[in-house]
């Protein structure tokens, strides 16, 4: 059974940080490409950032770059998204996604709360 599993949401202070992460299973979690969306209230789903596979290319929306950082072990099978910085418009539902060239999955999400 495909699994991905979300964890790390709460709640923080704008300016603080998180780290979410993402466990997989089910599936050879290694050769697909991982993303982070999240889905902010009343907004579409956006990307957040994907490492890419084969190649390991990390990339980032605009909105986030130098502030969160993705990263997998592909040994433990998990995908994380550190988060530096946060901002209020940072709030939203997190996501991360894996896909290949067949196949898509998500995980149910973790909520991020910035406020004061």
């Amino acid at each position: 059974q495909v699994q991905l599993v979300e964890s790390g949401g709460g709640a923080v202070q704008p300016g603080g940080s998180l780290r979410l992460s993402c466990a997989a299973s089910g599936f050879t979690f290694s050769t697909y490409t991982v993303s982070w969306y999240r889905q902010a209230p009343g907004k579409e789903r956006e990307l957040v950032a994907t490492i890419t596979t084969p190649g390991g290319r990390r990339n980032y929306a605009d909105s986030v770059k130098g502030r969160f950082t993705i990263s997998r072990d592909n040994a433990n099978n998990t995908l994380y998204l550190q988060m530096n910085s946060l901002k209020f418009e940072d709030t939203a539902v997190y996501y991360c996604s894996a896909r290949s060239l067949s196949r898509y999955y998500w995980g149910q999400g973790t909520r991020v709360t910035v406020s004061s």
